[in-house]
Parts: structure tokens; C-alpha cells; sequence
């Protein structure tokens, strides 16, 4: 499981990337999308919608399940990554890169700052699945690196 150290994390497993514009980038960890499964489908706001934070955005669609996007900032919309609708899978092969969701403009970085660091997260996430599965998990991943 992947959990990078230059993005902030929110309980409901979005992370959110302080961009040099000083706009947010969104999208699913790493963890959200290995518990969904393969995604099969996306529902994205409008640019220039307003998303609240905690509260719903969109949702994606996987194994007949649908898990709602809660946003992890407050502000406006100002780029959908439209690349989803047509590809959701690029939520499981890249949900840090490509997989992006959204961009927001936001008035203020106060809520970015208030969400989770990495190593905040990692521990939430041990909390919720258990230790030993993120450190088994962890080794696995030093494992194919070696190879």
C-alpha cells in the first residue's frame, strides 16, 4: 500500500496535494481503491460547483457498489479529470497521478492543513485494518522493488 509523504489525507480515503497555485488536488488513496476493487464507473461534479468539506461530490461505482467522494476541502471547482469517465480503471492503476479527481480553489488553505500527514494516516489506517496487515503489506512492497 502506497502512502506518500508530501500529500495530506482525509479519514474518508481522499488525499488532497497543495499545488504551487495554491489550489487542491483530490483524488482515492491507495488503500481506497485496493478495498474497492476493480472500478467500473465514475459520477464527477461541474466545474465551477461548489464542494463542501465532508460532504459528497460524486461517487464510483465497483462490484455493483457505490462509494461516495467526500471532499476533504471547502471551495470551488475549477478542473474535472473528465479522463475517468471514459477510463475509470485509471483509479486503480494510478490513483496519485493520473487518477486525480479534482481541482479546487480554495479561500484558504486552513482545511488542507487540518487533514491528516502521511504518517497521521498510517496510523489511522492501522487503527482501522490492524497493524500487522499495513506492515505485511509494506514488506511485500520491498519485495518487488528488491526484484
Amino acid at each position: 500500500m502506497v502512502i506518500l509523504e508530501e500529500l495530506r489525507y482525509s479519514k474518508d480515503h481522499m488525499w488532497a496535494r497543495l499545488d504551487e497555485d495554491n489550489r487542491i488536488t483530490v483524488g482515492i488513496t491507495d488503500y481506497a481503491q485496493e478495498d474497492l476493487g476493480d472500478v467500473s464507473g465514475i459520477h464527477l461534479p461541474e466545474e465551477g460547483d461548489e464542494v463542501v468539506k465532508d460532504e459528497s461530490f460524486g461517487s464510483i461505482e465497483a462490484h455493483n457498489e457505490v462509494l461516495d467522494l467526500y471532499s476533504p476541502v471547502s471551495g470551488e471547482i475549477v478542473e474535472v479529470n473528465q479522463e475517468l469517465v471514459d477510463s475509470p480503471e485509471i483509479l486503480n492503476e494510478d490513483p496519485y497521478q493520473d487518477g486525480w479527481i479534482i481541482r479546487i480553489d480554495v479561500p484558504s488553505t486552513t482545511e488542507y492543513h487540518e487533514l491528516l500527514t502521511a504518517e497521521e494516516y498510517e496510523e489511522y489506517l492501522k487503527e482501522i485494518i490492524g497493524e500487522e496487515i499495513v506492515e505485511e503489506e509494506e514488506e511485500e512492497e520491498e519485495e518487488e522493488e528488491e526484484e
